[in-house]
C-alpha cells in the first residue's frame, strides 16, 4: 500500500513539475513572462527539456517499479504513476494557462490510457532490474538505452538553431544515458565475478 501511495505522489509531483517548468520557461505564457531573458528562464528551458522527454516519463515509471520490487506491484505502480502524472501535467496546464479543464479532456485521457499501457510494461522493467543475470542486466539498460536512442531519432531541439539550453540539456542526457548503462554492465559482470568466486 505504502509503495502505491508512493507512486501517485510521484507522478502527481511529476506531473505538476513538469508542466510548471514548461510555463517558466515560455515568454509567451503568463507565468514565464516576468523571467524571459533570465537566467532562472534558462534553467527552467534546461529542466523543461529534460523532463517533458519521453525518456524520463519512462524512467519514472521504471523507477518506481525498481522501488516496488515485485513484478505485480512494479506494473500497478508503474501504471499507477505515470496515469497520475498525466492528469496532473494537464490540471497543471489548465490552472497555469488560464484555460477550462474541458479543453484538455482528451489529452488527459489519450495520454493515462498511454500511461496505463506503458506504465504496466515500465513498471515489470523496473522489477526486473533487481534480477540477476540478463534480465536484469537488460533491464537496467532499457531507459539509459531508450533515453540514447531518443536523443539520436527526436532530440529536444525545439528550434532550428541551437541554444546554450539545448546543448546543456543533451549533455545532460548522453553524460547520464553513459553512466546508467556503466553501472548496469558493471553490476552484471561484477555479480558474474561473484557467482564464479563462489563456485
Amino acid at each position: 500500500m505504502r509503495i502505491m501511495v508512493g507512486g501517485l505522489a510521484a507522478g502527481l509531483g511529476f506531473g505538476a513539475v513538469t508542466s510548471l517548468v514548461n510555463a517558466l520557461s515560455s515568454p509567451y505564457v503568463e507565468l514565464g513572462m516576468p523571467l524571459a531573458g533570465t537566467v532562472w528562464a534558462k534553467a527552467a528551458k534546461v529542466l523543461s527539456l529534460l523532463m517533458d522527454a519521453g525518456w524520463s516519463w519512462a524512467a519514472l515509471a521504471v523507477g518506481m517499479g525498481w522501488l516496488a520490487g515485485t513484478w505485480a506491484r512494479g506494473a500497478l505502480v508503474g501504471a499507477l504513476a505515470l496515469i497520475a502524472a498525466s492528469v496532473s501535467y494537464y490540471v497543471t496546464d489548465a490552472f497555469v494557462l488560464g484555460a477550462p479543464l474541458a479543453l484538455f479532456a482528451t489529452e488527459t485521457v489519450m495520454w493515462s490510457a498511454a500511461g496505463l499501457l506503458f506504465g504496466l510494461a515500465l513498471g515489470v522493467v523496473g522489477a526486473a532490474i533487481r534480477r540477476p543475470g540478463l534480465i536484469g542486466l537488460l533491464a537496467a539498460l532499457t531507459v539509459p538505452v531508450g533515453a540514447a536512442v531518443q536523443m539520436v531519432v527526436i532530440p529536444p531541439r525545439p528550434h532550428l538553431t541551437l541554444t546554450p539550453a539545448i546543448v546543456l540539456a543533451e549533455v545532460i542526457v548522453w553524460t547520464a544515458a553513459v553512466i546508467g548503462a556503466g553501472w548496469a554492465v558493471y553490476r552484471f559482470w561484477a555479480a558474474r565475478r561473484a557467482v564464479r568466486a563462489g563456485q
